[in-house]
């Protein structure tokens, strides 16, 4: 019967739970699901292991000295304290950073990954709190598709195929011939959704289209990034390089007429104003087949065949998150949205354009026309923010200006760090810059369930609990589930919820009513079911009442049907259902953009040179930064799923074999990795699924540097450039990474990313 077997929601998936004498024993994945994540073994095993923080821990050094000792930071043993005595002191330094220097000296820093529940998220749970204190300095936009997040309003009016309403799987299928993935298509990153995942049907879509005779391209450095059963051909351009690609795509639809001239007339503007760079008319140089070739690395004929392909059939452009991910990210969209208008099927069904297929399971799934309800953040009144992977430079710089979409701002001046949910010492770029930068603010303060990196670097450390030691309401968005998140176990030692926590440190400084609305956890619960049931009923979709929906668990509404392609309406009447751009049409060209004047995005699609890129001499190697397939980013590193993947007790880095040979690696070798921001020990696998040129380091290895820097257990992102893609979107530019690789001969150093740090005796 439902209900009687409990169940766990996560990112990734939701699981049926087995539970014995008040521990998690197995998760099994949910019935109905096709493809069930892995991830979930690695968690009955780390709820209790020995990387739990079992009660509030402050640093020694703070304790004894309070600000002053911030540079022994991440150096120092931690003391156990009473929870009391925890809040208290949050609570004053939240106090006197306040009343000192204002609320913008504190930094809200989250991520909104640490649960998949409405209610416990970590970052709306922090926000609302710190906006209950008075406000705090943020950050905007996501380190997933930041310079998408801000072009794509000025080109397209919204970010419409990017986060949502792109052409559902349902009308590909029928419709689409051929498939052009820019990026590839990783089945790996459909594991998960932000939100939850209830159904996992992405390989059953493309097995789908496939078996309907879509024809796939994969164009990227990675075979994997396509499955094999979709036998799509592989394109290998230099990373870096696609814009020029799809440039000289465009120019080869130009030149040979293949372009829709009615289309660019109707429901674009400013082509003629990208045309003479097109054709070489502005610069003398045309940005034809011949010129990509030399700098992607491919055959002049073969682009220009590529060309004459989508444009002799319904052609889906898909354009991986990750390509933005770099120096100039914003290029490769816009000129993918520049090439898919030129061939003129925009709207049609299964033809046009989609950023984000493959990158989480939800793209391409038809939402309900409605918002589910989240846990309300309050009014921030400070103004102050700095955009998501700027952190380190803020921190370094606190005063100097930087540019944002047309705004010319200045880094304020951060006294306090507020950290929960996420984890910087992961997702930011160049670690050893952000080590430095880390010990300028006078205060840390972190929630965390374990003693990952994150919670070594600060001074308070809060130890909260995980989803199944708690209650809450999941719903897989897009996805029309809703799951009853019912505590499977109880708390690890003193562990608290995000919520308690900030509760009691809201009591201190006497805003407990405001923060908690004079609810506590099942109430906030109930009323965010409440708020569903309301919603989901102005569009004619009944939920059961809360007791009947807590008892069964689960609830499965019929799909949303939606069978239009994006900027379907738009084409049929672009006057009647115009776009939000100032024209409101499609902008190849965009005012607002050429008149803010920057150099590094100026106003068409244009190929700009990146910071760092393969030469073709073989001397350097470019190096992708993946998502991982055993873990969500840097989660459940340490669980037995990621650790079983480890080779020389180290990440793996994959290279093709020609590559190692050069270097005198052999597979399963410890190897380092270098440039001149780091160096991390990784272990090697040889394949020749990866290209020449290329090796593969996946994101999210716990961060364990040695004394002299050397990151013992591979955590890419000592080695990441941390560089804004350009002053439209300072967005994070990771994939602009060259590295050296070398053998590692002296004696491998233990690892401590996953022990503990030294405790002392509690206090008296």
């Amino acid at each position: 019967m439902p209900g009687e077997v409990p169940l766990l929601f996560t990112h990734w998936g939701a699981y049926r739970a087995t539970v014995a004498d008040g521990t998690l024993q197995e998760l099994e994945g949910l019935a109905g699901d096709p493809d069930p994540s892995p991830i979930g073994r690695s968690i009955p095993g780390t709820l209790r292991d020995e990387l739990r923080i079992h009660q509030p821990m402050i640093r020694a050094g703070w304790l004894r000295h309070g600000p002053a000792s911030r540079e022994q930071r991440g150096q120092e043993p931690f003391v156990p304290v009473s929870w009391e005595l925890a809040s208290a002191l949050v609570a004053g330094e939240i106090r006197r950073v306040t009343t000192e220097h204002g609320n913008s000296a504190i930094f809200g820093g989250s991520y909104g990954w640490a649960s998949a529940g409405r209610f416990h998220h970590a970052q709306s749970q922090l926000h609302r709190f710190l906006n209950a204190c008075g406000g705090y300095t943020f950050s905007v936009n996501t380190h997933s598709y930041a310079a998408a997040e801000v072009l794509l309003p000025h080109v397209l009016g919204s970010q419409d195929g990017l986060v949502g309403r792109h052409t559902p799987w349902a009308v590909l299928e029928r419709h689409t011939k051929l498939m052009v993935m820019f990026g590839g298509m990783p089945l790996k990153n459909t594991q998960v959704s932000a939100g939850g995942v209830g159904h996992h049907d992405v390989a059953a879509h493309l097995r789908r289209c496939r078996a309907a005779g879509m024809e796939f391209v994969n164009i990227g450095p990675l075979r994997e990034d396509a499955m094999a059963e979709l036998e799509a051909e592989w394109i290998t351009p230099r990373p870096n390089t696609d814009t020029a690609l799809m440039l000289a795509l465009a120019h080869t639809l130009w030149a040979e007429g293949l372009h829709d001239a009615a289309f660019l007339a109707r429901c674009t503007t400013g082509f003629d104003r990208f045309l003479p760079y097109l054709t070489g008319a502005a610069d003398g140089q045309p940005k034809d087949a011949a010129w990509a070739a030399a700098i992607c690395g491919l055959d002049a004929g073969a682009i220009r065949a590529l060309a004459r392909r989508m444009a002799a059939t319904r052609t889906m452009i898909a354009v991986a998150w990750s390509l933005q991910r770099a120096d100039h990210g914003e290029q490769p969209l816009w000129a993918a949205v520049t090439l898919a208008a030129m061939l003129g099927q925009i709207g049609l069904p299964g033809g046009g354009f989609g950023f984000g297929y493959g990158g989480s399971n939800r793209i391409g799934h038809a939402p309900h026309p409605f918002s589910w309800p989240a846990l309300p953040q309050g009014r921030n009144p400070v103004r102050d923010f700095i955009p998501v992977a700027r952190v380190a430079d803020m921190l370094l710089h606190p005063g100097a200006p930087f540019d944002y979409d047309g705004q010319r701002r200045h880094y304020p001046e951060i006294r306090l760090v507020y950290w929960a949910g996420g984890n910087p010492f992961h997702h930011q770029q160049d670690l050893n810059k952000l080590a430095a930068a880390w010990k300028k603010p006078e205060t840390v303060v972190v929630h965390e369930p374990w003693w990952n990196a994150l919670a070594k670097q600060a001074d308070i450390v809060l130890p909260c609990t995980t989803s199944a030691e708690r209650n809450d309401i999941g719903i897989a968005t897009g996805e029309a589930h809703l799951f009853a998140m019912r505590q499977l176990v109880p708390p690890v030692g003193e562990a608290r919820s995000d919520f308690d926590i900030l509760s009691g440190i809201a009591t201190h400084l006497g805003l407990a009513d405001a923060f908690t609305d004079r609810r506590d956890e099942m109430g906030w619960v109930r009323h965010l079911y409440a708020l569903a049931r309301q919603r989901a009923a102005s569009h004619e979709l009944a939920l059961p009442d809360f007791e009947q929906f807590w008892q069964d668990g689960h609830i499965r509404l019929p799909q949303a049907a939606q069978e239009t392609s994006l900027l379907q309406a738009f084409r049929a009447d672009p006057d009647a259902a115009p776009l939000a751009t100032p024209s409101g049409r499609i902008e190849i060209f965009s005012e607002t953009i050429a008149g803010f004047g920057y150099a590094d995005c100026p106003g068409h699609a244009t190929w700009l040179e990146p910071a760092e890129r393969l030469d073709g001499t073989g001397a350097l190697l470019h190096l992708v930064s993946n998502q991982p397939r055993t873990r969500l980013h840097s989660q459940y590193d340490h669980g037995a799923y990621s650790r079983q993947s480890k080779v020389a007790g180290r990440e793996p880095v994959t290279m093709h074999p020609a590559d190692a040979a050069a270097r005198g690696i052999t597979g399963g070798m410890l190897v380092r990795l270098f440039n001149e921001r780091g160096a991390c020990l990784a272990g090697a696998v040889l394949s020749d699924a990866v290209m020449p040129g290329i090796v593969q380091l996946a994101t999210g290895a716990w961060y364990d540097p040695a004394p002299d820097g050397l990151d013992r257990h591979g955590n890419v992102n000592v080695l990441t450039l941390d560089k804004g893609t350009s002053a439209l979107s300072q967005a994070p530019s990771a994939h602009t990474t060259l590295v050296q690789v070398e053998p590692y001969t002296g004696t491998p150093p233990a690892t401590h990313a996953f022990l503990p740090p030294e405790i002392l005796e509690p206090r008296p």
